[in-house]
């Protein structure tokens, strides 16, 4: 039998026919209020045996020959051997999403969007962001022939907001933060008739970003013990969750990996929501990791389903660790990674600790951005420069 998709609301559990209008369960999200997540999300279903020879886009609602010809996914998973002295995990593993065509873990996500837009005719996507979905949108969209047009927070990154007018996007300075950009695109799709690419809000972006689980299942060929996630919205979660969900659907492992959501400090609502049990109030965000940055996770409620069910958990670092981890990252293993990306690494260095992982479990930490993204951030906590010289008599041998 030929694969069968199609869409389920994560709440109710009815089931809808993917279509493109269609983005939320019309009935749950009748339920939601002002400040908290998305209510009704929905996620990809899928029906039927796995083809020979199968891949992960096999596993995707789209057909292959939809898809653009720009290399996502397959990244690398990197044995850190200095990492794993430095640590004592010897079982330890970097899946770098740094080496995506835009640098970033969201060429996933966009990579499904554009195919899915291909194969029903939209000529036009719209996507609020911090700088990463905004960047691989407009880099993806490039690739696909797609109109990208593309809401930011005024306080964006410079270099993310460079690469999307380098791709030829359309960029809109939204005067806020990310959640005002996120209202204010969906005013825009809704008068436009465009495709909303905005994460969680439309369920490929989750399908999409599912993809990392099952290449780590063919990397490792065994599912692994603990995944580490830098957490804004919840969405590369629910992802990450959706794809090793879909690999234990077809019998190929036979558990889900315990996975952690790391959140600044300075950006903690999923945690206090995880702890407490509701999104009742929420801290205004202000990390240096700009790309976990988020007042409300629209992907909360099913981020903290996921959790809750497969024993997952949720931890928060310190910026100032985050930035050490970054450090530490592109210092001992040669990865330059964003802020946001190197709080996975922080959180692993507070769970080892607290949480008393084993020190022979596989561990896994989701690489999810290029440093290059912010080099401003980065900047804060390496050595500052000497001044010039001339000749060697200058320099301290």
């Amino acid at each position: 039998m030929v694969l069968q998709f199609k869409y389920k609301c994560t709440l109710c559990g009815r089931d809808f026919e993917i279509e493109p209008e269609l983005m939320l369960c019309p009935y749950c999200s009748k339920k939601h209020r002002t400040g908290e997540p998305l209510r009704g999300l929905l996620e990809v279903t899928i029906d039927g045996n796995l083809p020979p020879n199968w891949d992960a886009i096999d596993l995707l609602p789209v057909p292959r020959e939809f898809f653009p010809d720009i290399p996502v996914g397959n990244t690398p998973l990197w044995s850190p051997d200095r990492l794993r002295k430095s640590t004592g995990y010897t079982n330890l593993y970097l899946k770098d999403d740094t080496e995506e065509p835009t640098f970033s873990y969201k060429d996933r996500a966009s990579y499904l969007v554009a195919a899915f837009c291909r194969q029903n005719g939209i000529s036009e996507v719209a996507v609020a962001s911090t700088g990463n979905a905004a960047a691989s949108m407009a880099g993806i969209g490039a690739a696909s022939g797609l109109s990208i047009t593309i809401f930011v927070p005024s306080s964006a990154p410079k270099a993310k907001l460079v690469q999307c007018l380098q791709y030829g996007a359309r960029v809109i300075p939204v005067a806020g933060n990310y959640d005002d950009a996120f209202a204010l695109s969906l005013e825009y799709t809704g008068v436009t008739k465009s495709m909303s690419r905005n994460t969680a809000y439309n369920p490929l972006t989750i399908e999409g970003k599912k993809t990392a689980a099952i290449e780590l299942y063919s990397q490792l060929e065994y599912p692994p013990d603990y995944v580490f996630i830098p957490t804004g919205d919840g969405v590369i979660l629910a992802g990450i969750y959706k794809g090793f969900r879909d690999l234990k659907q077809f019998g190929l492992i036979d558990k889900i990996p315990r996975i952690v959501a790391v959140q600044s400090e300075e950006s903690p609502n999923l945690f206090n929501a995880f702890e407490s049990g509701g999104f009742s109030d929420h801290v205004p965000s202000r990390t240096v990791a700009d790309s976990i940055s988020v007042d409300v996770p629209n992907c909360g409620y099913l981020a903290i389903q996921n959790l809750r069910e497969f024993d997952g958990f949720c931890i928060k670092v310190s910026d100032e660790s985050i930035l050490k981890a970054q450090f530490e990252l592109s210092s001992t293993a040669g990865l330059f990674c964003e802020p946001a990306s190197a709080a996975a690494y922080a959180g692993f260095l507070t769970a080892k600790e607290d949480c008393d992982i084993d020190r022979n479990s596989t561990v896994v930490l989701m690489i999810t951005g290029s440093g290059l993204k912010d080099i401003e951030a980065a900047s804060e906590i390496v050595p500052k420069l000497p001044s010039p010289v001339k000749s060697l008599d200058d320099i301290e041998i």
